[in-house]
């Protein structure tokens, strides 16, 4: 369970990284997923969308680095790290959902729930050990 939460937090950050780091302007106007909905939190600025996206890349390689070579070393300071980026990507989107329709709002909110959610579960997971 625990390599599975971190191959999935890999590969989610390696799906954000790779078009914010490599086609910074499509990922504006397309993401997530051509729904166009980072193109509501204007202006856009080339430097900061590749910025945020090599800090995804560099979460995609460590979390997959940690899927194939878990240690208790790694996983807990990544998975802390993440929570603390997530915790404060969540709380900005939370309040500012103007122009959003509810069910993109709502659909924003769960998924970036869950990328709390799935990377508390390798560290309450090592806790039990």
């Amino acid at each position: 369970m625990i390599r599975i939460c971190l191959g999935v937090l890999g590969l989610s950050a390696l799906a954000i990284g790779l078009p914010a780091s490599f086609a910074p302007e499509t990922f504006y106007t397309d993401y997530p997923f051509f729904t166009a909905l980072v193109q509501l939190l204007p202006p856009y600025n080339e430097h900061l969308i590749t910025d945020i996206g090599g800090l995804y890349l560099g979460f995609g390689v460590m979390f997959l680095w940690a899927m194939f070579q878990p240690s208790r070393q790694l996983i807990i300071p990544l998975c802390t790290a993440w929570i603390v980026a997530q915790a404060l990507h969540f709380a900005f989107h939370i309040s500012h959902l103007t122009g959003f329709t509810t069910t993109d709002a709502v659909a924003q909110q769960i998924g970036l729930a869950l990328y709390l959610l799935i990377a508390i579960i390798p560290m309450a997971m090592l806790r039990r050990r």
